[in-house]
């Protein structure tokens, strides 16, 4: 697999990342840890370098995975973690104190079985505590060899700016997908401007651009997407349009829906690396696949203008989890 590089930073990653939250934590149970590892080390043998993880995915559970799965091919792939929350858990709220920070990075390396963080996000902005602080206290980690590269997640234009006015940061991540364009708005230019990468998490709607999720799919108990309102039973019978068109112009390329809608976000910027998460292999090389489609600027315009006409239906989070979300 090609590579690409995350802004001005020279971290340089495969094309495409994996994202590991839903091996752990959020789309019900856990997966099998001997078929997850086997997932993990599949994905590294098919080109990926860049793997996505959390303390809050578990909590602390998918850091030690990766761990375990990564560890004999650690020096040749790029790990990325996200703090940011009381003991690892959402619920709890949030907590970028920078003792919070400094306790966690030390305890991350243990469970990531290394001796540096390469790519260390915040996972949310938390207003209690100066963007400068977070920032600072990065640098110092970075400074003391046991992080090489800061991030931020789900950050707001003015936040990204006084952040990396302290310490560069090397990429942004955030929901980005041909079902959520806002990022290309204000984001990608700021972006843009101050040489950082971008990382979308979610580029496949949560599972429902691969027309995977019908109308009446039901999901575990667990499953995040149950709160969801973009992805209510009654939102999720309007949405199909979105589906239909990436059905559309999957027939035309000779692929699939997912490959197309990811191969929609490689073609918007050199320095944008997706995230796709998934926890079946078939699904995994599906997804890879999208790496060598090569959409025409034609085939981008042709896409666009279709998906203007499609109205999304229903927020992409409950009310409770968007005002989490820094403007």
């Amino acid at each position: 697999m090609k590579k690409r590089k995350l802004g001005n930073s020279g971290l340089e990653v495969s094309t495409l990342g994996l994202g590991c939250m839903g091996l752990s934590f959020g789309y019900g149970p856990a997966t099998d840890k001997t078929e997850a590892i086997r997932l993990l080390q599949t994905a590294f043998d098919s080109g990926v370098t860049f793997f996505d993880t959390a303390e809050a995915y578990g909590p602390y559970d998918n850091e030690t995975l990766l761990g375990e799965a990564l560890a004999p091919f650690r020096k040749e792939v790029v790990i990325a973690t996200k703090f940011g929350f009381k003991d690892g858990i959402v619920g709890k709220g949030m907590d970028s104190r920078p003792e919070h920070i400094r306790a966690y990075v030390d305890e991350a390396l243990t469970r990531l079985r290394t001796d540096v963080i390469d790519l260390l996000y915040q996972h949310r902005v938390d207003p209690a505590v100066p963007i400068e602080d977070v920032a600072g206290t990065v640098k110092d980690l970075i400074q003391a060899g046991k992080v090489k590269h800061f991030g931020l997640s789900e950050a707001g234009v003015q936040t990204i700016r006084r952040a990396h006015a302290v310490q560069p940061v090397a990429a942004l991540q955030s929901e980005f997908s041909l079902w959520w364009q806002e990022p290309a708005q204000e984001i990608l230019p700021v972006l843009e401007e101050l040489g950082i990468g971008f990382v979308p998490f979610s580029p496949l709607g949560r599972g429902f651009l691969t027309g995977a999720i019908k109308e009446d799919t039901q999901f575990d108990s667990s499953d995040l997407r149950n709160s969801l309102p973009r992805l209510a039973e009654e939102n999720r019978k309007a949405n199909q349009a979105m589906v239909t068109l990436l059905q559309n112009i999957a027939t035309e390329k000779q692929a699939t829906p997912a490959q197309i809608a990811l191969a929609w976000l490689l073609a918007q910027k050199p320095w944008i690396v997706p995230i796709p998460g998934t926890t079946k292999l078939h699904r995994l090389q599906e997804n890879l696949g999208a790496a060598a489609i090569e959409l025409t600027p034609a085939d981008v315009v042709k896409i666009d203008k279709a998906a203007a006409d499609i109205t999304v239906q229903g927020d992409r989070y409950p009310a409770h989890l968007q005002s989490s979300v820094d403007r």
